[in-house]
This record gives structure tokens, sequence and C-alpha cells, in this order.
């Protein structure tokens, strides 16, 4: 039997691993071994170990390894402490192959102590685009990977330009794609009583039948000093229209302790009226709320990946994105709240969703990947590809 073991670090990265985690799951020859670390498994970022525990996953070792902090010092002291607990677990189990995901800080942790102990890397969402230490990250997993699902030809010809070899590219698509994609298939179940019989929050109801927003913006490790007036940029702007919205807390990137003073102060000192804060949803919740929004607003790749599958206007803001393909359905601006205004102004006067675009994949993604894993039998060595 074959041991895939899957490194999950932050609500993101379960989202974006779902669908691949479930075909492991069905297939009879294959051991997933699942472990959950840093932000995943603390209540400050909403506990998102429970969802993935509730969708039926068993998690095989908890990794306590997110340093606190919320700036660039913790960033390194938890990177460095991933590799520490990382081998000791990869040596108990001994997995013949390790996945590691897209570009969050902690997964150098996982590709660096995978490479180090001999065992193959599936690599997923490399040769992509994207600002700050994300991308640094991003390019250094694919180096020290054996195998790479990538979501597009973009992102492929990239691989191979850091030469690697083409017959370990494999161009699947996005496996959060394929989750939008069943939840639009399936967004009868989604209503007021459904939503908030599962979630609560400081704040007033937002009804999801009607029009409203969904901010999510997290800090840009490359500006701390700027992540808490770039938020109230944000919301003054969101306030400014008058629409309601739901205001998710940022992930555990360096800033993330400006920011969320951003939104506590921002709350305090205006108390606004419907608006809604929520720490944390399950994947398809979140894209339900996309789906039912009339626009998203801030720097989550959400906004470009799903957004541009699901039609869903968005208003980027910022740096954070630079570099990633995005669609029709996407307008970029700067951290100022008359560029915000502008934006969500003409977004909010659409009548209808944007088309849907297929940037990041169709919706395939999770069984091309488990199936591949199921075969592949990845050589640990490898040589740049002229």
């Amino acid at each position: 039997m074959k041991k895939i073991c899957v490194v999950i670090t932050a609500r993101s990265s379960y989202a974006r691993l779902k669908t691949v985690l479930r075909e492991l799951n069905k297939d009879p020859d294959m051991e997933l071994i699942l472990i959950a670390a840093a932000s995943l498994l603390l209540p400050k970022y909403g506990n998102a170990i429970e969802i993935v525990e509730r969708d039926g996953f068993r998690v095989s070792e908890k990794a306590h390894i997110l340093v606190e902090g919320g700036d660039t010092l913790a960033m390194a002291k938890t990177a460095g402490l991933g590799i520490a607990d990382l081998v000791t677990i990869f040596d108990k189990y001994k997995p013949d192959i390790v996945i590691s995901v897209a570009d969050r800080f902690e997964t150098i942790s996982t590709a660096i102590a995978a490479s180090y102990m001999n065992i193959p890397i599936a690599h997923i969402q490399g040769g992509e685009l994207s600002g700050s230490i994300d991308e640094k990250v991003r390019h250094a997993v694919t180096k020290l990977s054996n195998l790479h699902f990538v979501a597009n030809v973009s992102a492929a010809r990239r691989v191979r330009q850091m030469g690697e070899s083409d017959d370990r590219i494999f161009i699947t698509g996005c496996p959060s794609i394929d989750l939008a994609k069943e939840v639009a298939e399936n967004l009868f179940f989604f209503d007021n009583n459904y939503f908030y019989s599962k979630y609560s929050g400081p704040g007033d109801k937002v009804y999801i039948d009607k029009s409203f927003v969904i901010v999510l913006q997290h800090p840009v490790t490359t500006e701390l000093n700027e992540a808490f007036q770039q938020m109230q940029e944000t919301l003054n702007a969101v306030h400014e229209e008058r629409i309601p919205a739901i205001i998710f807390w940022p992930n555990a990137d360096a800033g993330t302790d400006m920011t969320s003073k951003s939104i506590r102060m921002f709350r305090e000192h205006n108390k606004p009226k419907n608006f809604y804060f929520l720490k944390n949803t399950a994947p398809e919740d979140f894209l339900a709320l996309l789906i039912k929004s009339k626009c998203i607003i801030g720097n989550s790749s959400a906004a470009i990946r799903e957004g541009s599958y699901l039609g869903v206007p968005a208003v980027n803001i910022g740096t954070r994105q630079n570099g990633r393909e995005r669609g029709k359905n996407v307008i970029d601006v700067s951290y100022s709240k008359k560029e915000i205004v502008d934006a969500l102004q003409r977004q909010l006067c659409r009548n209808k969703p944007f088309a849907s675009e297929t940037l990041y994949g169709d919706g395939t993604a999770g069984v091309k990947i488990a199936h591949i894993l199921s075969e592949a039998t990845p050589s640990i060595e490898k040589r740049f590809v002229e």
C-alpha cells in the first residue's frame, strides 16, 4: 500500500486540497496520512481542524508549530519549528510521497523536511506568480519537489523554465475549482437559516439572499508597517457604500495582528450597521457565500481563482496578487479608498455575473492528481534540465 502524507497548515490550504484528500481516501491501495499544523489548529483562526474532522478525515498527527507574534521573526521561527517537528513525523510514518501545496510560508518546512528525509515531494500549484515572500516560497518548493501538479499551461511553462523535467509536470488544474464546481451545481441548500445555524460572530447579521459583499484582506509581508492603514482604507470604502458586508479575519501571515487591530478598531469606533464578522467557514460554505455575493473585496486569491470560474465580481487591492493570471471579473486598485469605492461601484452596477472562465481548471483536478499519485514512483534524484 502506498503511503501519501499531506500537511495542512491553514484553512486556505484545506480548501485547496479537499477534493484530493477525498479521492485519496477512496482508493483502497492508498493510505492517507494527514498532518494538521500551524494556524489550522488555533481558535484564533477559527479552529479549522474541526471542519476537517467533520468532513470525515482522520488526522494522524498535530504539529503545533505556529509562533505567535504576527511579524517576520515569528514567521521565520515557525518555518524552523516546522522542519524540526515534521522530520520526526515523517520518520514515524515513513510516507512514500509527501504533498505540499501552493506558497504559504509553512509550506517551505514541509518541502525541506521531506527533501532531507529522501522522500519525494508532490507540489500542487507550482509555477504561478504572486507578490511578497509567497512567490519565493512557491518557486523554492518547486525546486525541492519531484512531481508538479500545475493549474494551467503558463504555470507549466514556468516550472520548465526552472529546470524541471517535462515528464514530472502535469497540468491538472487547481483542486479548489473542483469544489467551486460542486457548490455551484448544488446551491439549493444555502440560505440564511442554514448559514446562521452553523456560524456566529459579532455584528449585524447579513441577509445572504439579498445584496451583500465579502471583504477578505490579508497582510502583505513586505508591507508590514502599512497593514493597519491598508485595512482601514478598505473598510472605510465599503462603509461609505452602505452595502451589507461579511468581513473575514486575516490569515496568520506577518502583519496579521495589525490587520486584525484595524478591523477591531473600525468596528468599535464606527459601530457599522449590516457588517458581520467571521473567523472561518467550511470551504463549501465560503464558496456558496462567494456565489451569492455581489462582489468580493480585498486581496485573497479566492477572488481570482474561484472568482473567475464562478464569475463573481472582484475588487483586488494592492500588491499581494501581483502577476497572478486573472479573468475579466477582477478590477485591480491600489490601497486608496477612492479607487476602491470607484471600483466597487462599477462592480455593484452589474446586473449579472461574469461568464465563467477556466484559467485554473475545469473541476477535475482532484481525480487527476489522485490517479497520477496512485501510479507514480518518483525518484528522489533530479537534475536541472536545460
